[in-house]
């Protein structure tokens, strides 16, 4: 288990922002654990390892802010129906930036696409052997937040690798407390058998 986490509110300039994000650390576990004392800065100075991303700001309850790089995904609920906030930066659908720059992607039987056969995503920060490869730019997205908006997902790829978004949806609807929804997200990935670590925060919104 390489990743780690952040949900929190602060208060800055008159504003409240909630700052909600998860990284998945993949190459070793150096990797959230200097995002957790360093909150990024000179990440690449750290060793071997890299990882995804995928992020959310939200401004006094009104605003949301969503960037992602990698396959961690965020999803909006909006009157019960899933949006997805982010892109999954996928080696296939990025192949031609990746040969551009001098990479390949492998397709091995039995396997996921890989980047020069080592790495399941197209965009991550760190990875210094893979870095001239890779791309680290986010994509971003944004959204007002209104009346008919439930709740927010962010989870790292064990979740999205066995669970639809709709499906995710529909059960973290069914807990009025996020924390309790997010931890049965996680459960019901691991019930479905999922191999890959599992993160997810749960957002509600108060309508």
């Amino acid at each position: 288990m390489e990743d780690f986490h952040v949900a929190k509110f602060i208060e800055t300039r008159g504003d409240e922002l909630g700052l909600f994000a998860i990284y998945d650390g993949h190459l070793g576990d150096s990797v959230p654990a200097y995002l957790q004392k360093h909150l990024l800065t000179n990440i690449l100075k750290e060793g071997r390892g890299g990882s995804t991303a995928v992020t959310a700001i939200l401004i006094n309850g009104r605003k949301l802010w969503i960037a992602n790089v990698g396959d961690s995904r965020a999803v909006l609920s909006k009157g019960g129906q899933a949006i997805q906030m982010s892109v999954d930066h996928e080696p296939n659908t990025e192949r031609g930036i990746i040969e551009t720059k001098g990479g390949f992607v492998s397709n091995m039987p039995g396997d996921v696409p890989r980047v020069n056969g080592q790495l399941a995503v197209s965009r991550a920060f760190g990875d210094k052997s893979l870095k001239s490869h890779l791309r680290s730019d986010p994509d971003t997205r944004n959204a007002d937040i209104d009346l008919e908006t439930d709740l927010l997902i962010l989870a790292s790829d064990g979740l999205w690798k066995v669970m639809e978004n709709q499906e995710a949806v529909d059960i973290a609807r069914k807990f009025r407390d996020p924390q309790r929804a997010a931890k049965q997200l996680a459960v019901e990935a691991l019930d479905r058998d999922s191999k890959d670590d599992i993160s997810c925060i749960v957002v509600r919104f108060r309508g």
